[in-house]
């Protein structure tokens, strides 16, 4: 397989590494042959190209079976005409990348929901994100008196991403709850309509449900664990998969990964670049690591992907963990030592 790689900014670069580590371990376990390319993307980007996506990075990514991204960002391109976060948008619709895929899940017992732990056992929530329409993607319009963005999604946009949900759903518990604002937006009257008269028919073995992004808030607050998977629109998908991966024990953990229609998907930890811990060798790899194990199944290496999961979640349990789970351990030690149980699921931490 070959993997275009976005180290990116930050703890982009150092998390990336250790995930690749991991990933070449992974390769040489299950006996299948793993070529990486590094390409420059986000605000390094825009220091050596003025373009947080460059032409080359851009050509490179259609030979790729899939693409791994580190975080991007950082305060000094924060006052800047040109921003990393251009970068990204560019990348996701460079890509047609319209699932965003984010499991919610509490990855380890050693971990803490500020939830009450009856209220988070045994969840496993899936939030499919529409990623390429919406308020993001729309006409926009900036004065010094006005500011306006555009939410405008076509049936075609809505039907592709919930019929992604829905056959998600099937190979799940059979449940998909579609979130929207119906009573106030044209945008979400459409959202409905879409899911009710054209996929829900197709799908008389998945059960479906319909909330309010408002009420959804407050339900992933209340019962988290009543939902299997929920699909929603772009921005209100940014705002409630960060609410439910808080639920989980935090975004620092949260893996991802950006579908299309054909490959490549993108892969991402959806935590930040956190400058301030940049190059101190403390930063947290394990989202990095489990969004490599989403993308080994993803292209077809089952096994390892579950091997790779598997590794990083005995390190949750068991350490070594990184000073933001009240462990000592450095980023490269956690990486190692994921690596090794890859190798050996028998060897002791």
């Amino acid at each position: 397989m070959k993997i275009a790689v976005l180290p990116g900014d930050g703890i982009g670069p150092e998390t990336t590494r250790v995930a690749l580590d991991v990933l070449h371990a992974a390769a040489a376990a299950h006996g299948f042959a793993v070529e990486v390319s590094e390409h420059p993307f986000g605000g390094n980007a825009i220091d050596s190209h003025g373009d947080p996506f460059p032409a080359e990075t851009r050509a490179a990514l259609p030979g790729a079976d899939a693409v791994l991204k580190g975080a991007v960002g950082g305060p000094q391109w924060d006052v800047g005409a040109i921003r990393p976060e251009q970068g990204l948008l560019a990348l996701r619709a460079e890509l047609a990348a319209f699932a965003n895929v984010r499991p919610i899940r509490l990855w380890s017992s050693k971990l803490e929901s500020p939830l009450r732990p009856e209220l988070v056992e045994g969840l496993d929530v899936i939030i499919i994100r529409e990623l390429t329409g919406g308020l993001y993607f729309g006409p926009k319009e900036l004065t010094d008196e006005t500011g306006m963005d555009t939410c405008r999604y076509s049936a075609e946009e809505v039907e592709r991403v919930c019929r992604y949900a829905f056959e998600l759903a099937r190979t799940r518990s059979g449940r998909v709850c579609s979130v929207d604002k119906q009573n106030v937006l044209s945008s979400s009257k459409l959202w409905r309509q879409v899911v009710t008269e054209r996929v829900a028919p197709d799908y008389p073995d998945v059960e479906v449900s319909h909330q309010l992004v408002d009420s959804m808030a407050m339900k992933l607050i209340e019962q988290p664990t009543a939902y299997d998977v929920i699909v929603t629109e772009n921005m209100f998908g940014d705002i409630l998969s960060d609410l439910a991966a808080s639920v989980s024990g935090g975004i620092g953990l949260a893996p991802s990964s950006s579908l299309g229609a054909t490959r490549p998907g993108l892969y991402e930890a959806i935590h930040g670049s956190a400058p301030d811990i940049a190059g101190r060798g403390i930063a947290n790899p394990t989202a990095m690591v489990l969004t490599v194990a989403m993308m080994l199944r993803d292209l077809g290496e089952r096994a390892a992907g579950d091997a790779v999961e598997a590794a990083a979640v005995h390190c949750l349990e068991h350490g070594p963990t990184t000073p933001d789970l009240g462990g000592s351990a450095s980023t490269d030690e956690v990486g190692a030592a994921i690596a090794a149980r890859v190798r050996d699921p028998e060897v002791t931490a």
